[in-house]
């Protein structure tokens, strides 16, 4: 390709490709030892500190339900056992609490239990240690997948009375709820008190922060936050320099992407699919469609047959989504000139790659008649 020999970008930029603390205490459920001896039914009072805080901990405003009634019954086998028998019971009740939880009064029943249980541990059994991590991001998992999510934030702090001890796997699961629902308000709580409790920033956390951010638009956030990842050394993982760069291309900061691929180069001396088409786009945006095609037809030649329908999703998702995305991220009095130029650059480079000899399966008609591109 006589472009691409021309092209000293294309040597620099593209190389061989493979592919939150509440300080509100928990109220505990002390059952009179009295009142105990004659209930050991299944059936336990619930205390007025309970039911306060059944609200106390929720963000907005919702019906008070009752506890599914084998919430309620382990919850009163736990009690019994460690406030009238003075024993501790055994490991199964309390999972099989947590596997019962249903809904947001379960979890308000399970941190009391687990209050109980370590006030227990501490006092008779003089075992000063918190439950293992295993149970404790069992706890996180099972608020999030509840819809209780301050409870499970509560679990991401070093000081808590309920025994839970903080790790960066409970944080995880905050962070993939927070990207299922886009919610860039709760990631960015989490990550809060990932920093207030001493809990170490990870490659897979940064995978969840830049998608987040990516999913819900938030690119002063990713700025934020990748420079406290790039500080603590944090290596990326391929998939997050994908998003990044993605990102810096879909907003059509050329200056952005270029410095992250710099950045990545430093890491991982191969691009990735994603990451090449990100390139492309990045010289697409210059003004420069010759040196787009050669980086599509490279990775073209890299990609074996089997895997030729990603490459064509991705060469489609340039030419028909990718341009409206950049458009719609310019100054207002940016916009035309941005959408001019690409209904010109894009079929200057698909004409480049049939002339090298490649063939691509695109309706330029679409890219002419997209109406976000001519207004």
């Amino acid at each position: 390709m006589q472009y691409l020999s021309n092209s000293r970008r294309i040597v620099r930029v593209l190389k061989p490709l493979e592919l939150f603390k509440s300080d509100v205490r928990f109220a505990s459920h002390v059952v009179d030892s009295a009142q105990s001896q004659n209930h050991r039914s299944t059936s336990v009072p619930v205390s007025p500190g309970l039911m306060m805080l059944r609200s106390s901990f929720s963000s907005e405003a919702k019906l008070v339900e009752d506890p599914t009634e084998a919430v309620k019954e382990l919850h009163g086998k736990i009690l019994d056992s460690v406030n009238v028998k003075r024993s501790m019971p055994p490991n199964a009740l309390l999972w099989s609490l947590i596997e019962n939880c249903r809904k947001e009064d379960d979890i308000s029943f399970l941190f009391d239990a687990l209050q109980n249980l370590r006030r227990f541990r501490l006092s008779n059994l003089r075992i000063h240690d918190n439950f293992n991590c295993n149970l404790c991001r069992e706890v996180a998992k099972t608020c999030v997948r509840v819809g209780a999510i301050n409870h499970g934030k509560r679990a991401l702090w070093k000081h808590n009375v309920h025994g839970l001890t903080p790790s960066v796997a409970s944080a995880h699961h905050l962070l993939s709820h927070a990207l299922e629902h886009k919610n860039a308000n709760l990631m960015d709580e989490v990550m809060k008190l990932l920093k207030a409790n001493d809990l170490p920033l990870q490659p897979g956390t940064a995978d969840l922060v830049f998608r987040i951010c990516h999913e819900t638009d938030s690119w002063d956030l990713l700025a934020k936050y990748s420079k406290k990842f790039c500080k603590a050394g944090v290596k990326l993982r391929k998939t997050t320099f994908d998003v990044w760069m993605e990102f810096a291309a879909k907003r059509g900061d050329t200056e952005a992407l270029w410095k992250v691929d710099k950045l990545r180069s430093e890491t991982y001396t191969q691009h990735t699919l994603s990451a090449a088409f990100s390139c492309a786009k990045g010289f697409l945006l210059e003004h420069k469609p010759e040196e787009a095609a050669a980086v599509i037809q490279i990775i073209s030649q890299a990609y074996p047959d089997e895997k030729k329908s990603a490459l064509e999703a991705e060469f489609k998702k340039l030419v028909n989504e990718w341009p409206v995305d950049v458009v719609k991220h310019q100054k207002e009095e940016d916009k035309k000139a941005v959408a001019a130029s690409l209904r010109s650059e894009i079929p200057a480079m698909v004409n480049a790659l049939a002339k090298s000899g490649l063939r691509v399966s695109v309706d330029l008609d679409e890219l002419n008649k997209n109406e976000a591109l001519l207004n």
